[in-house]
Protein backbone atom coordinates (compact mmCIF):
# COMPACT_ATOMS: atom_id res chain seq x y z
CA UNK A 1 0.00 0.00 0.00
CA UNK A 2 0.98 3.44 -0.63
CA UNK A 3 2.20 5.80 2.21
CA UNK A 4 0.05 8.51 0.23
CA UNK A 5 -2.82 6.62 0.55
CA UNK A 6 -2.51 6.66 4.71
CA UNK A 7 -1.88 10.02 4.86
CA UNK A 8 -4.63 12.78 5.54
CA UNK A 9 -5.61 15.46 3.42
CA UNK A 10 -4.23 19.04 4.95
CA UNK A 11 -6.87 20.45 7.27
CA UNK A 12 -8.41 23.83 5.99
CA UNK A 13 -9.77 26.16 8.09
CA UNK A 14 -13.60 26.66 8.64
CA UNK A 15 -14.48 29.40 6.54
CA UNK A 16 -17.14 32.03 7.66
CA UNK A 17 -18.85 32.64 4.01
CA UNK A 18 -19.83 35.64 2.47
CA UNK A 19 -19.27 38.93 4.48
CA UNK A 20 -22.75 40.27 5.58
CA UNK A 21 -24.45 43.58 6.53
CA UNK A 22 -24.68 44.49 10.21
CA UNK A 23 -26.43 46.67 11.51
CA UNK A 24 -25.82 48.51 14.87
CA UNK A 25 -27.75 51.26 17.08
CA UNK A 26 -26.26 53.94 15.26
CA UNK A 27 -24.00 52.28 12.69
CA UNK A 28 -23.99 49.86 9.09
CA UNK A 29 -21.28 47.77 8.99
CA UNK A 30 -21.38 47.02 5.01
CA UNK A 31 -18.93 45.39 1.94
CA UNK A 32 -17.09 48.00 0.95
CA UNK A 33 -17.64 49.72 -2.62
CA UNK A 34 -15.10 51.13 -4.87
CA UNK A 35 -16.99 54.23 -4.77
CA UNK A 36 -15.63 54.36 -0.61
CA UNK A 37 -12.62 55.16 -2.24
CA UNK A 38 -11.90 59.02 -1.56
CA UNK A 39 -13.68 58.91 2.10
CA UNK A 40 -10.98 56.18 2.39
CA UNK A 41 -8.73 58.21 1.06
CA UNK A 42 -9.57 61.17 3.24
CA UNK A 43 -9.30 59.05 6.81
CA UNK A 44 -6.32 57.68 5.87
CA UNK A 45 -3.97 60.92 4.58
CA UNK A 46 -4.50 61.71 8.20
CA UNK A 47 -1.39 60.83 10.48
CA UNK A 48 -2.78 60.41 13.42
CA UNK A 49 -4.97 57.45 11.93
CA UNK A 50 -2.17 55.86 10.00
CA UNK A 51 0.65 55.88 12.50
CA UNK A 52 -1.60 53.50 14.63
CA UNK A 53 -1.78 50.78 11.60
CA UNK A 54 1.43 49.04 10.89
CA UNK A 55 0.37 48.53 7.00
CA UNK A 56 -0.50 51.18 5.74
CA UNK A 57 1.63 53.69 4.14
CA UNK A 58 2.04 57.47 4.18
CA UNK A 59 0.92 59.11 2.79
CA UNK A 60 -1.89 57.90 1.59
CA UNK A 61 -4.19 58.70 -1.70
CA UNK A 62 -7.13 57.83 -3.81
CA UNK A 63 -5.12 55.24 -5.92
CA UNK A 64 -3.97 53.46 -2.69
CA UNK A 65 -7.53 53.57 -1.55
CA UNK A 66 -8.26 51.84 -4.45
CA UNK A 67 -5.59 49.50 -5.06
CA UNK A 68 -6.65 48.00 -1.40
CA UNK A 69 -10.29 47.94 -2.40
CA UNK A 70 -9.92 46.32 -6.08
CA UNK A 71 -9.02 42.61 -3.80
CA UNK A 72 -11.55 43.11 -1.50
CA UNK A 73 -14.23 43.87 -3.62
CA UNK A 74 -13.36 40.97 -5.49
CA UNK A 75 -15.33 38.55 -3.20
CA UNK A 76 -12.35 36.03 -3.55
CA UNK A 77 -10.90 36.42 -0.09
CA UNK A 78 -12.21 34.92 3.39
CA UNK A 79 -11.76 37.97 5.23
CA UNK A 80 -14.49 40.21 6.23
CA UNK A 81 -13.52 43.74 5.74
CA UNK A 82 -16.26 46.26 6.61
CA UNK A 83 -16.89 49.52 6.27
CA UNK A 84 -18.22 51.36 9.15
CA UNK A 85 -20.81 53.64 7.93
CA UNK A 86 -23.37 56.02 9.56
CA UNK A 87 -27.53 55.68 9.20
CA UNK A 88 -26.88 57.80 6.03
CA UNK A 89 -24.14 55.68 5.08
CA UNK A 90 -21.12 58.15 5.44
CA UNK A 91 -18.18 55.89 5.14
CA UNK A 92 -15.95 56.92 8.34
CA UNK A 93 -14.12 54.10 8.76
CA UNK A 94 -13.09 50.06 8.85
CA UNK A 95 -13.49 47.25 10.67
CA UNK A 96 -12.28 43.70 9.38
CA UNK A 97 -11.33 40.19 10.58
CA UNK A 98 -8.77 38.39 8.38
CA UNK A 99 -7.45 35.09 7.91
CA UNK A 100 -3.73 35.63 8.53
CA UNK A 101 -1.24 32.57 8.75
CA UNK A 102 -4.25 30.59 9.81
CA UNK A 103 -5.72 32.82 12.39
CA UNK A 104 -8.69 34.84 12.44
CA UNK A 105 -7.36 38.70 13.05
CA UNK A 106 -9.27 41.97 13.66
CA UNK A 107 -8.00 45.07 12.28
CA UNK A 108 -9.84 48.65 12.41
CA UNK A 109 -9.32 52.49 11.73
CA UNK A 110 -11.94 55.21 12.46
CA UNK A 111 -11.82 58.99 10.83
CA UNK A 112 -10.75 60.93 13.36
CA UNK A 113 -13.44 63.00 13.53
CA UNK A 114 -15.57 60.28 15.08
CA UNK A 115 -13.30 59.23 17.81
CA UNK A 116 -14.41 59.25 21.06
CA UNK A 117 -18.32 58.74 20.67
CA UNK A 118 -18.19 54.77 20.71
CA UNK A 119 -18.34 54.06 17.69
CA UNK A 120 -15.64 51.82 17.35
CA UNK A 121 -16.11 49.89 20.27
CA UNK A 122 -20.26 49.15 18.62
CA UNK A 123 -18.65 47.93 15.50
CA UNK A 124 -15.98 45.84 16.68
CA UNK A 125 -18.83 43.94 19.34
CA UNK A 126 -20.88 43.92 16.10
CA UNK A 127 -18.72 41.70 13.99
CA UNK A 128 -17.31 39.34 16.52
CA UNK A 129 -20.77 38.48 17.55
CA UNK A 130 -21.78 37.96 14.38
CA UNK A 131 -18.26 36.36 13.11
CA UNK A 132 -18.52 34.06 16.31
CA UNK A 133 -21.82 32.71 15.59
CA UNK A 134 -20.24 31.61 12.15
CA UNK A 135 -16.98 30.59 13.53
CA UNK A 136 -17.85 29.86 16.81
CA UNK A 137 -15.23 27.90 19.15
CA UNK A 138 -12.97 30.20 16.85
CA UNK A 139 -10.77 32.45 19.15
CA UNK A 140 -10.05 36.16 16.75
CA UNK A 141 -6.00 37.55 17.57
CA UNK A 142 -5.41 41.62 17.30
CA UNK A 143 -2.78 44.14 18.95
CA UNK A 144 -2.24 47.33 19.02
CA UNK A 145 0.68 49.60 19.48
CA UNK A 146 2.27 50.13 22.67
CA UNK A 147 1.54 54.17 22.21
CA UNK A 148 -2.13 53.58 21.22
CA UNK A 149 -4.01 53.11 24.99
CA UNK A 150 -7.11 54.02 23.42
CA UNK A 151 -7.20 51.17 21.56
CA UNK A 152 -5.95 48.50 24.38
CA UNK A 153 -8.61 49.85 26.63
CA UNK A 154 -11.44 49.32 23.72
CA UNK A 155 -9.87 45.60 23.86
CA UNK A 156 -9.88 44.47 27.28
CA UNK A 157 -13.49 46.27 27.56
CA UNK A 158 -14.81 43.63 25.03
CA UNK A 159 -12.91 40.82 26.85
CA UNK A 160 -9.59 40.54 24.55
CA UNK A 161 -6.37 39.68 26.59
CA UNK A 162 -2.69 40.39 26.26
CA UNK A 163 -0.97 36.97 25.01
CA UNK A 164 2.46 39.09 24.07
CA UNK A 165 5.05 41.91 23.24
CA UNK A 166 6.95 42.68 19.92
CA UNK A 167 7.86 44.55 17.16
CA UNK A 168 6.22 45.20 14.17
CA UNK A 169 7.33 47.38 11.11
CA UNK A 170 4.86 50.25 10.84
CA UNK A 171 4.80 51.74 6.84
CA UNK A 172 3.68 54.66 8.17
CA UNK A 173 6.55 56.01 10.27
CA UNK A 174 9.24 53.63 8.59
CA UNK A 175 10.24 51.85 11.85
CA UNK A 176 9.71 49.25 14.24
CA UNK A 177 7.07 50.14 16.74
CA UNK A 178 5.99 47.96 19.99
CA UNK A 179 3.31 46.02 19.33
CA UNK A 180 1.02 44.22 22.02
CA UNK A 181 -0.77 41.10 20.68
CA UNK A 182 -4.32 40.28 21.96
CA UNK A 183 -6.77 37.51 21.80
CA UNK A 184 -10.23 37.00 22.32
CA UNK A 185 -10.98 33.57 23.26
CA UNK A 186 -14.59 31.87 22.37
CA UNK A 187 -17.21 32.82 24.15
CA UNK A 188 -15.51 35.86 25.90
CA UNK A 189 -16.70 38.95 24.26
CA UNK A 190 -18.40 41.52 25.98
CA UNK A 191 -20.77 43.90 25.20
CA UNK A 192 -19.94 47.35 24.85
CA UNK A 193 -20.99 49.91 27.46
CA UNK A 194 -23.95 52.33 26.37
CA UNK A 195 -23.20 55.86 25.45
CA UNK A 196 -24.80 58.27 27.22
Amino acid sequence: MSTTALQRPEAKPMMPGPAPVISTARLTLRPHRLSDAPAIAESLSDFAVTRMLSRVPAPFDRQDALDWLIPVTSGTLPDWPLAITDKDDVHIGNVSIELRHGRWHLGYWLNRYYWRRGYMSEAVAAIIERFSRRMPETPVHSGVFADNPASLRLQEKLGFRMTGCGEIYCFARNTMVSHIETVLQSGMLQPPRKMA
